[in-house]
């Protein structure tokens, strides 16, 4: 399995300044590229590739010194990115699609490099060399590394700089052959997060929604602000830093309620949503928020390194049907119809966990996913 670990890097100020340099001449490489692709269709009709562009990188660094100066290989991978944009264009065209054309970029937009790690970087005492860049770059290590690293990717967010580095790890294999972990489903909603069918029920933090009213703060001072002016961006910065506090919040709960749920059951059954539709719907802020398919993400590759598994059912039904008898209601649930109480068996349990239990019997089949009937009680 491919693993990729974040770190944060702490370079001083002549090394922040050459990772700048070296950003922006890999976006000059890759601008060129492109005009260089546009140009040789436009006056001969001829469609270059990453092997003809490659093939003239040893000539673009001898006439440009500054080119000369960095890793021949992260500069192979800037154009190999431009023929993968490439390819990804054609390739939604040919499927009927209107992609936009892969465009020029400015300095400002161009946050990332490829390194293939002993080649342009190495990791020396726990700080990284880069080529091109003077002295060895602090890294704050936060966690050990399982392997050891082939790739590494130095990229700016924020004005903060990182890089990601990506290995080959084993699967872990449970101790003592047979896995006994349960099996669960989930449903996942924008009240309770998660519902499991295990009558668990996670609360939805809303990150977004909390801090929407600092959110149009900050909005309204970028927009009084005169355009190009240091005040102008000073108010950008603010506002993408507001925007990067709430992304990691909302991953950090995200990765701690997915390593829980992958480290207590072997298989994890989840319905199979048609996100796009849904985050077009008028519920799109809320679902925006609750930030399903990165939990799905998360949940896919830290089952498969806790020995287990993640499956996606069909979602037909499932909000619907009671767990307990099959038997669907004689009138369609609403959304303000928090608890499911069936009039066939008489089961009555939280809407989000019945739901939760028919995704299990989906994947199990019937009878799966109840431990006990709930029985009327007169009022």
């Amino acid at each position: 399995m491919i693993r990729s670990y974040k770190y944060r890097l702490y370079p001083n100020g002549a090394q922040e300044a050459a990772l700048s340099d070296m950003l922006g001449h890999f976006c000059d490489l890759d601008n060129a590229g492109l005009q260089q692709r546009i140009e040789a269709w436009n006056r001969q009709g001829v469609s270059l590739g990453y092997a003809a562009q490659a093939g003239e990188l040893r000539a673009v660094r001898d006439a440009v010194p500054e080119l000369a100066g960095y890793s021949f290989n992260a500069e192979q991978q800037v154009l190999r990115r431009l023929d993968k944009a490439f390819a990804a264009f054609f390739r939604r065209v040919k499927a009927g699609e209107t992609p936009s054309f892969p465009r020029f970029r400015a300095k400002s937009r161009f946050h990332s490099a490829d390194f293939r790690v002993g080649d342009g970087l190495v990791c020396r005492d726990g700080r990284l060399r880069l080529v091109g860049i003077p002295g060895l770059v602090k890294v704050r290590w936060h966690r050990a590394l399982p392997a050891r690293p082939s790739h590494a990717i130095v990229s700016c967010s924020n004005g903060k700089l990182y890089v990601t580095l990506q290995f080959k790890v084993r699967e872990l294999r449970i101790p003592g052959g047979e896995d006994t972990r349960p099996d669960v489903g989930i449903d996942v909603g924008l009240n309770s997060i998660v519902a499991t069918s295990d009558g668990e029920s996670v609360a939805a933090p809303k990150h977004a929604r909390k801090a929407q009213r600092k959110t149009r703060r900050l909005q309204r001072a970028l927009a009084r602000k005169e355009r190009r002016s240091k005040r102008r961006a000073k108010a950008r910065r603010n506002l993408a830093g507001h925007h990067a506090r709430v992304a990691a919040g909302r991953r950090d709960f995200l990765h701690k309620l997915s390593h829980g749920l992958a480290s207590r059951h072997r298989v994890i059954a989840m319905e199979d949503l048609g996100m796009n539709a849904l985050k077009r719907s008028f519920l799109a802020r809320s679902i925006h928020d609750a930030a399903w398919t990165q939990l799905r993400d998360m949940l896919t590759y830290k089952a498969e390194s806790a020995g287990g598994s993640m499956v996606l059912v069909d979602p037909h039904g499932t909000s619907r049907r009671c767990s307990g008898c099959g038997a669907e209601p004689d009138r369609p649930k609403t959304l303000a119809d928090s608890v499911h109480d069936c009039d066939g068996c008489g089961l009555v349990l939280d809407r989000d966990v019945n739901a939760a239990r028919n995704v299990l019997q989906q994947f199990k089949g019937p009878g799966t996913g109840l431990r006990s009937r709930s029985v009327r009680v007169a009022a």
